[in-house]
């Protein structure tokens, strides 16, 4: 992983409706790591939780209908049979190791087939490429079972939901790595900001550990590097725990909530964990921002955290950089500007502060 250090990456969404519009400024900024542009204002299909539901819906265990979440059919006279034919379908594509049934419908991820017909000719300078996963605890809070109730407090259907996105990551895997490049997949959670929430508290540490260490095994087992991905000031811990090389934090707006985790943060660099310094802003604030402007920034970041007693050494070079969080709510205008500073403060922290 040390040819990653220093690196930007994207998150995935994009404020455009058309693939080739955001793969322009993704190639153009992010040519050493590029990924596939997430497209909501494409359609509701493109949305961050249905865009992974396809294999749910089809076996017939889901329910997407307008005006409610999706539901998984629970009241289903044949609901056993429904879901015995899903894992059966699963171990089948485990067995002799494809994932096609488990693939995104065109419909659901313009972005990412755009994406995948252009490696080779669009990715010449490219090191590593990019993709990225709804993860359970954000989708399981989103479906429900008939009675509303959040799936992911059910053992039951988080399990289903955790096989489904686990086949969902080596498809892509598969797709990416058929270029010839080491891939790696971000798990996206904003839904970890719940935990400890009093309205929240079937949303327990045991079960959020063991869906996204399923994903990550996953992932590894597919040969990629994986990645976590979470919004706000979350419990760190959480992530830090997990076999995950990558953990992306919001520094720009949530840096202290890192502060409280030291200790965790610690054990999980001296393990050769990367952190993912969400530098960039994805808001208004991205308009007066400059490169300079935020490499001070983490310069007074990672004397703070030497200061908890992180290794200095380890800090410098176990990083890379992404936006704080997609830039799906922004103008084109202000995606691309996240974009260009990206690559700027990559460029010059290599020259200057690695060196």
């Amino acid at each position: 992983m040390r040819d990653l250090y220093g690196l930007a990456t994207g998150i995935g969404s994009f404020p455009h409706k058309t693939a080739a519009a955001a793969l322009e400024i993704i190639f153009k900024h992010l040519p050493e790591v590029p990924h596939w542009p997430q497209l909501p204002a494409a359609g509701e299909e493109e949305g961050f939780v249905r865009q992974y539901l396809s294999p749910l819906s089809a076996g017939g265990l889901l329910h997407i209908a307008s005006g409610r979440s999706p539901y998984f059919l629970t009241d289903a006279p044949d609901w056993l049979e429904r879901q015995t034919e899903f894992y059966a379908k699963a171990l089948a594509a485990e067995t002799v190791n494809v994932f096609s049934d488990f693939a995104f419908p065109r419909s659901a991820a313009n972005g990412f087939y755009s994406f995948t017909e252009l490696l080779g000719e669009r990715t010449t300078a490219a090191r590593y490429l990019k993709g990225q996963l709804s993860g359970p605890v954000t989708l399981g809070l989103q479906l429900t079972d008939v009675s509303m109730r959040p799936a992911f407090y059910s053992d039951d259907l988080r399990e289903l939901l955790v096989t489904s996105l686990s086949m969902q990551l080596r498809w892509q895997v598969g797709m990416l790595a058929a270029a010839g490049l080491p891939v790696i997949v971000f798990i996206d959670e904003p839904g970890i900001l719940c935990f400890g929430q009093s309205s929240f508290v079937g949303l327990t540490r045991g079960a959020i550990q063991a869906s996204l260490h399923n994903l990550a095994e996953a992932a590894h087992q597919a040969g990629a590097l994986v990645g976590v991905h979470a919004c706000a000031g979350v419990d760190w811990s959480l992530l830090f725990e997990l076999p995950f090389d990558i953990v992306n934090v919001d520094v720009y707006h949530y840096f202290p909530s890192l502060l409280v985790y030291t200790d965790s943060f610690r054990l999980y660099l001296e393990r050769g964990g990367i952190l993912a310094w969400g530098l960039v802003p994805t808001s208004a604030e991205v308009e007066r921002e400059t490169p300079h402007s935020l490499l001070l920034r983490l310069e007074e970041h990672l004397k703070t955290l030497g200061k908890k007693g992180i290794d200095p050494a380890l800090l410098a070079r176990q990083l890379i950089f992404t936006p704080s969080c997609g830039t799906g709510t922004l103008s084109a205008g202000q995606a691309e500007r996240v974009y260009a500073l990206l690559q700027e403060i990559s460029r010059h922290y290599q020259s200057s502060f690695a060196g």
